[in-house]
């Protein structure tokens, strides 16, 4: 079976999920509650493939303290380290809540630094002081919306990475990030079908599925609260 083309290796599962995103001409983030909590799990994600964390019962614990070389994701795993050494276990939903400002920050900033998105500050109103993060080489999420497409409309065979991100879009309900009507019903069932699939290691598909329901949650009550209080 045909594989996909592949994605620059030194874009992160999180700097996917932002480049995704954000418009390319106004730089400004669509869905960005939502995004957040998604890189954030992402960072999880990647520690997990890199065997550097497990989850088990939902209880995030480190296997690997050594860095990564990442400045986003050593940072998160400094801060889990850390959380087991005072004794603080946290489950995946609590991890991601924790790190979400950091990693979104962390994230913003790597892209700026391998020159995909540039920032670009300005007064909205000539008042409000806003920043935001137009494209800046578009090459990179160009190949990476082709590789998804193969993968989610074409039936192509996903890589891990590929179905890991596969399944942080479909945990956070970001498929609208790639389609829209009349192709958004299909790619949400055909993206169910690979983030429930068995594409990875036992161990690896135990931290994305943690991390998938967990986005799952918080996206509801995300919602939910947002309706109650409109």
């Amino acid at each position: 079976m045909d594989h996909p083309t592949n994605t620059p290796a030194e874009t992160t599962l999180g700097e996917q999920l932002l480049l995704l995103s954000l418009d390319d001409e106004s730089g400004a983030e669509k869905e960005s509650a939502n995004v957040a909590y998604a890189i954030a799990a992402a960072s999880l994600v990647e520690l997990a493939l890199a065997g550097r964390i497990e989850v088990d019962g939902d209880e995030v614990t480190v296997r690997d303290a050594a860095p990564l070389g990442d400045p986003t994701l050593d940072a998160a795993l400094a801060d889990i380290a850390g959380g087991e050494k005072k004794r603080r276990a946290r489950k995946t939903k609590e991890w991601i809540e924790h790190l979400k400002r950091g990693a979104v920050a962390g994230t913003t900033k790597s892209l700026v630094a391998k020159g995909l998105v540039r920032e670009q500050k300005k007064k909205v109103l000539g008042l409000f002081p806003v920043t935001r993060y137009p494209e800046a080489d578009g090459s990179v999420e160009a190949a990476l919306r082709r590789r998804l497409d193969e993968v989610v409309m074409r039936g192509v065979t996903p890589d891990e990475r590929t179905a890991s991100l596969v399944a942080l879009l479909h945990g956070a309900k970001l498929q609208g990030l790639l389609y829209a009507k009349p192709e958004l019903a299909t790619a949400k069932e055909n993206m169910e079908r690979i983030a429930h699939s068995e594409w990875a290691a036992p161990a690896v598909r135990q931290a994305i599925k943690a991390a998938e329901d967990a986005l799952t949650t918080i996206v509801v009550v995300t919602m939910v609260t947002t309706v109650a209080s409109t």
